[in-house]
């Protein structure tokens, strides 16, 4: 399920986070499913315990997952457009948005296309589906 790639700048730590994301948007993770412990996880992946409890540790704070001792993991879902939003995470991606930006001008995009091509990403992530 999920893949890593150890050649990346991206922490595995946030692969993993951003696999997970990526599933839940597409619908391949529902709401009450579970997923691996952070053991089994750490074995089919060949990485350290302490990497997957580190990601799991922020699905857990953005409240996507949930651990019910005991039980296991499982997904707690998309939270609601109007959940509490983390400001922090916002303004980092915010300022990683306007690098990427500033890059595509730098290729020759203009507002519109870049515009355009933000709103195909948004249409893949979301599965078509408009919010």
């Amino acid at each position: 399920m999920i893949q890593l790639d150890f050649r990346s700048s991206q922490p595995i730590y946030e692969q993993i986070i951003s696999q997970y994301k990526y599933m839940m948007l597409q619908g391949f993770l529902k709401k009450g499913d579970a997923i691996p412990s952070v053991r089994k996880l750490a074995m089919q992946l060949d990485i350290t315990p302490g990497t997957v409890a580190k990601a799991y540790r922020s699905l857990e704070q953005q409240q996507l997952i949930e651990t019910i001792r005991g039980k296991g993991t499982y997904i707690a879902g998309i939270p609601e457009a109007d959940s509490i939003r983390n400001e922090g995470v916002i303004e980092k991606v915010k300022e990683q948005l306007r690098e990427q930006c500033m890059e595509l001008v730098y290729q020759g995009m203009n507002k519109d296309e870049i515009i355009r091509l933000i709103s195909e990403i948004l249409e893949g992530l979301q599965g078509g589906k408009q919010s």
